[in-house]
């Protein structure tokens, strides 16, 4: 019998995960692209962060999203920790609101809510003509899931009531909340999602006679430790100041939990107090665990961050968004904005080395985790290349000399082959991930090839971002003159890989990427020549 019951119990659990990240991804879809920009701009203060993190989860239904894409802009110094710290905490608060939906409609018949939306859902995804009309059919199509999955799961574990092993189970929960919260830190680790660790415990508390609130409040508390463990994720291989993120997510959750621990009874005794079934009092307590957690941290909110700074110690190599250098009130003296112009190119050109290297990096050692800052990063040069061109065009508008308008002329030609670079460092990128979504197997003598040309291309940039600054004629020469010996490696490289091909040592999917790296590397030459002949040209 409990096999059969397990065997539900877990088809119902499937039906309710598929769901919520459905629903999660709906939303998202039909959030788009702006609620990055959101998250970039309206995080200035802690207090705004806080808000903009709460506001952002809701509507991605996901407090997994919004930490590893506030790791993910830390780690490309779009934000900064402070900044990071308060939107993770936001996001914290957020996740409740799942929690609370849920205990709300699972007081109804949930069949009755569940089909009709799936139903409907279904339908307006299939059907619809506009693509956020897709997006919410998605999303609701998802809600329907997850409430019949939970239903499905409430329905099963009815029976476990009457279990001996399990009612001890739920005692000891209650007399060592200590076990309670590990036990609804594993739950959600192996989830991946605090709402929907959460949810699984409402569907219990939903079974009557099953778990009451001083079981399942231990286990709550547990949820919000074990979130921790995806922003922990994402923050592997990457710089420190997402790595601090990562920490300061964990530090929050962690002595929230101790207080609680300390407090359980009074804590307990205030969500009893709370008039409504034990569905609402689990997702009450999820609530005011996360809400009394931030007034708890926030006063100290500075003193919480300098915390986290001594336990990551080192240096942030961080870039921040948007131009640094570039002031129109310069516009009206061209020589102080030709200077100005020319420190913004020279920064979105280290940028963009930065983002080759990264590229490369995630080829070579099959590091995942780096996609994620390389195109962010690549977002960036975007950013600053459309904005060095609107200001240099800004500036032409203006009296100069013929030597000031011929470099205005230059820098937008430099600024056009910088973004370049970038765009094929994504190419690198793009072929990084199938080569390691695909597993497709390299040879170490083309791996070794491949870090050889980086090598040199990498010299090749670094000298003519070096010529570009320091307006070095001869060194910005020796850049052209390597054009044709990169060349010729790339040719002898081809034909290594012909010769590997002909004696089968070559598995032929990967050949087609290794061909197209080398191409990608022998481009991003090709630019770094163009860089360097805008010195030579400038000077002579």
């Amino acid at each position: 019998m409990y096999i059969g019951l397990i065997a539900e119990f877990i088809g119902g659990l499937g039906l309710f995960l598929f769901g919520m990240q459905t629903m999660a991804s709906g939303m998202q879809k039909a959030a788009g692209d702006s609620l990055r920009r959101i998250l970039e701009a309206l995080t200035s203060r802690p207090w705004l962060a806080v808000i903009t993190g709460a506001i952002i989860t809701v509507l991605l239904q996901s407090s997994s999203t919004t930490t590893v894409m506030i790791v993910g802009f830390a780690n490309a110094g779009i934000v900064s920790l402070l900044q990071a710290a308060g939107v993770i905490i936001g996001a914290n608060i957020g996740t409740t609101i799942t929690a609370q939906v849920i205990s709300q409609v699972i007081s109804f018949d949930i069949v009755v809510i569940a089909l009709p939306a799936t139903g409907i859902g279904a339908l307006v995804n299939f059907f619809g003509k506009r693509r956020l009309y897709k997006y919410f059919g998605q999303a609701l199509l998802g809600f329907g899931l997850l409430l019949y999955g939970m239903n499905v799961m409430s329905d099963r574990m009815s029976p476990l009531k009457d279990v001996e092993f399990f009612e001890n189970m739920l005692v000891t929960f209650s007399d060592v909340p200590l076990l309670g919260v590990l036990g609804g830190a594993i739950i959600t680790a192996l989830l991946q999602s605090s709402s929907a660790a959460t949810g699984v415990i409402i569907a219990l508390s939903s079974v009557e006679g099953l778990i009451d609130i001083k079981a399942a409040f231990p286990l709550v508390v547990g949820t919000n430790l074990g979130t921790c463990i995806t922003a922990y994720l994402a923050s592997l291989g990457t710089n420190i100041a997402a790595k601090r993120v990562a920490v300061a997510h964990i530090l929050f959750n962690f002595f929230g939990a101790i207080i609680v621990l300390f407090v359980l009874s009074p804590f307990t005794a205030l969500v009893m107090a709370i008039p409504g079934d034990v569905t609402r009092q689990v997702a009450n307590a999820h609530t005011i665990f996360n809400v009394l957690n931030t007034l708890l941290v926030f006063p100290f909110f500075y003193y919480f961050v300098k915390l986290v700074e001594k336990l990551v110690p080192g240096e942030e190599m961080s870039y921040k968004p948007g131009a640094r250098h570039l002031d129109r009130l310069m516009l009206k003296t061209p020589a102080a904005a030709i200077s100005a112009a020319r420190q913004e190119v020279i920064r979105m050109a280290n940028i963009t080395r930065d983002m080759v290297n990264e590229a490369t990096k995630a080829f070579l050692n099959n590091e995942g985790k780096k996609i994620a800052h390389v195109n962010q990063m690549e977002e960036m040069v975007d950013g600053l290349e459309k904005e060095i061109t609107v200001y240099l065009s800004e500036l032409s508008q203006h009296s100069m000399t013929r030597h000031q308008s011929n470099t205005v002329s230059r820098l937008a030609h430099a600024a056009n082959d910088i973004e370049r670079i970038g765009d094929h460092a994504q190419n690198i990128l793009q072929l990084s991930e199938l080569k390691i979504e695909d597993k497709l197997p390299f040879t170490e003598e083309a791996l070794e090839e491949l870090k050889q040309l980086y090598s040199q291309v990498d010299d090749m940039l670094e000298r003519a971002i070096r010529s570009f600054e320091t307006e070095d004629i001869k060194l910005a020469r020796e850049v052209i003159t390597d054009d044709k010996y990169i060349d010729d490696m790339e040719k002898e490289l081809r034909q290594h890989h012909i010769d590997r091909i002909n004696t089968k040592k070559c598995y032929p999917p990967s050949g087609v990427i290794y061909l197209d790296i080398l191409s990608n590397f022998e481009r991003i030459a090709d630019h770094a020549t163009n860089i360097s002949e805008v010195v030579v040209e400038s000077i002579d």
